[in-house]
């Protein structure tokens, strides 16, 4: 969460900057952040709703009055749920840039209705998330502000630079002042990797490998805490006899391709500080053996006792200590249980689920037609022409040109919310800076419109803004339940950290765990470990290239494309090859190249450069079809789920890399 000021003149945002009052935006924001203004007054803003004119995928609509739109819409699904029931329909919104009342209301209109569900989040987290809460628990890891304590960070997974600039800024300062150390693990040699003392290029997928490597010689080198595991772990001694005797350096050196002398390095390191914290990116878990990969690194601090020392331990994210009653909004009434759509096979579902089908989709703060894994799949299902598709955007998105109507949606900066950080322990209450941009209108106030066309009584669809927010408060425990709510709803940024006692464990057994007896009900290995996957090994027979996808330093994803000065920052739409891997194709860099396996061919602009290891191809960011040669990389993935958390396998995919002139002949 970023706490940003808004200079506000004749109802326009000329300026966005940091909050210097608040201590850890610390007055300044992001790169991309900082050119929200040119976000929120892009003349590509949607500012009238529109019905579809012409075949769908076309982009072809013509304007009609909110009154039109929204009685149409409820008309739709009023007919489909009389023939074939709520199941009939599927609210598929997530989160983009808002706060929880306009991310929670969508889904609260749809949880009443008793419509088919959204599994949400496994584009994204499930997978992560899981793992840490089978492990730790469903709560909260260190305050990322702690690191002032700390004398060792390792970011394992995250360019923080690109996604987590404010606890970069935390380390880099602690760096120079006090000599913190900061040692990076990561497939690509990113921003922060050139910044760190020590650098892993680690091999895409073998995460768990030097997670388990490195305890074993902690272990070997007596640098664990014994006291702290025989008092605050669960299952130690079945790791400690199975498990790590396979993790020796020179094998973990030949899964991970690193040097047995970084690894000794590194452990000794980790053994040997006081206080050592982890960042742990989410990338690292978005594989077939995500899950693992992640359990095994956030239970690293409860081999050494990081987890009970101030300044050291894991963090993840922050959100589960976050207590409020967001069943409020998000589920004011409607059926306990209900058919559930897993997030990232929306594609298979648009094209099979039966009894009944999707008739009617509803699309908010999403872009499915980029980064859903099997976009074909994805784009066959929304060409459907007897599918009823929704889409409430402030652009012209690859989805929304498939939709039936298209609402335009205000920005986060055009309306009132309540927000609290997922990656740092805050909460604030955003006041809307500037008036709708033309007709566009907030999440929050379409799903009242539609609920109130829908017949639906809920008290949540009649209150405003900030009322709403107060039911969320209502029940709240903990530092969030006992904000004021005066000094919270004048936009004071509220500190939600809990007092420091050691890291809590929320697991069943109140410890953390080493073994899980809940993985072992559900068939997954219930101790940390590291095999080959067999479909990639498989895969990797076929094809020599292996997919490596991370956020653009421009353009993270498509809720940027709007600006256009972003979009040339970022460039358009590349992929990176080692010097060897070009040069053995007759690749050049600048070259249009396609990429290609069984699942489809992408056309992308080349760069040649040594920021990646051989045998890796990267795609930085999600990016419109129409901003690149041909195509976006997500055509390539399989909707295939990870080990934990049925969460998205976007960095399982491998794929060859030719010239694109190769396919321009086969097209022709």
């Amino acid at each position: 969460m970023c706490s940003l000021v808004a200079q506000v003149e004749d109802g326009k945002v000329v300026r966005l900057q940091g909050d210097p009052d608040q201590p850890y935006t610390a007055g300044f924001a992001c790169g991309k952040v900082n050119r929200d203004t040119d976000n929120v007054n892009s003349p590509e803003r949607l500012t009238t709703p529109l019905r579809r004119s012409g075949p769908k995928g076309s982009g072809k609509f013509a304007p009609i009055t909110w009154d039109e739109a929204l009685d149409e819409i409820a008309t739709k699904w009023k007919a489909i749920i009389k023939e074939s029931g709520p199941l009939a329909l599927l609210g598929y919104a997530y989160s983009a840039h808002q706060g929880l009342m306009n991310r929670g209301l969508v889904n609260g209109l749809f949880h009443a209705l008793g419509s088919s569900r959204l599994q949400a989040g496994t584009v994204c987290d499930t997978c992560c998330e899981t793992a840490w809460d089978v492990t730790v628990g469903p709560v909260g890891g260190a305050d990322p502000q702690d690191v002032v304590h700390s004398d060792l960070m390792i970011s394992w997974g995250a360019d923080l630079a690109a996604t987590n600039v404010h606890f970069w800024a935390l380390c880099e300062e602690g760096k120079k002042q006090r000599g913190l150390k900061i040692v990076v693990i990561d497939p690509r040699r990113t921003r922060s990797a050139k910044a760190a003392d020590l650098y892993l290029p680690i091999r895409i997928g073998t995460d768990a490998a030097l997670a388990l490597g490195i305890m074993h010689i902690l272990l070997r080198d007596g640098l664990s805490n014994r006291a702290y595991i025989a008092a605050k772990t669960l299952g130690f001694d079945k790791v400690e006899r199975d498990i790590l005797p396979k993790f020796p350096p020179q094998r973990v050196a030949e899964i991970t391709g690193l040097a047995v002398k970084d690894i000794e390095t590194l452990a000794a390191m980790y053994g040997k500080s006081k206080a050592a914290l982890i960042r742990l990116g989410e990338g690292m878990t978005r594989l077939a053996a995500g899950g693992q990969a992640l359990r095994a690194v956030a239970l690293l601090p409860g081999v050494t006792g990081h987890y009970d020392v101030k300044g050291g331990g894991a963090i993840l994210l922050t959100a589960a200590s976050c207590d409020l009653n967001y069943a409020a909004v998000r589920k004011p009434s409607g059926p306990a249980t209900a058919r559930m759509v897993n997030h990232l096979r929306l594609g298979e579902e648009l094209l099979n689920m039966k009894d009944p089908p999707i008739r009617a989709l509803y699309v908010s703060a999403n872009n499915p037609a980029v980064t859903c894994p099997e976009v074909h799949k994805v784009q066959k299902g929304l060409s459907r022409e007897d599918l009823f598709t929704v889409v409430h955007d402030p652009f012209m998105t690859d989805t929304a040109k498939y939709a039936d109507i298209v609402l335009p949606a205000a920005s986060y900066l055009e309306t009132d919310d309540l927000y609290r950080a997922y990656g740092a322990y805050w909460m604030q209450w955003g006041q809307q800076a500037a008036p709708p941009r033309g007709e566009a209108r907030s999440n929050f106030d379409v799903a009242q419109a539609l609920a109130k066309r829908m017949g639906l009584g809920d008290r949540i669809f009649t209150l405003s803004p900030q009322d709403a927010a107060k039911e969320l408060l209502k029940g709240a425990t903990g530092p969030a339940g006992a904000a004021d709510h005066h000094t919270l709803f004048a936009g004071t940024p509220i500190n939600i950290a809990h007092g420091w006692d050691g890291q809590p464990f929320k697991t069943p057994s109140g410890k953390l765990e080493f073994y899980s007896e809940h993985l072992a009900r559900d068939g997954v290995s219930p101790v940390p470990d590291w095999e080959p996957d067999p479909i990639e090994v498989a895969d990797a027979a076929k094809w020599p290239l292996r997919l490596l996808t991370a956020p653009g330093y421009f353009q993270a994803h498509t809720a940027f494309s709007g600006v256009d000065f972003l979009r040339r920052r970022e460039g358009k739409p590349f992929c990176i090859l080692h010097p060897e891997d070009a040069k053995k194709r007759g690749l050049a860099d600048g070259a249009e190249v396609r990429l290609f396996n069984d699942r489809g061919t992408v056309g992308l602009l080349l760069k040649v450069s040594d920021e990646v290891q051989p045998g890796v191809v990267l795609v930085p960011g999600q990016r419109p079809s129409s901003e690149a040669v041909s195509g976006t990389v997500n055509m390539l993935c399989s909707d295939r789920y990870t080990d934990m958390g049925e969460g998205a396998t976007y960095q399982s995919t491998y794929l060859e890399v030719g010239p694109w002139s190769a396919a321009k002949v086969a097209a022709e």
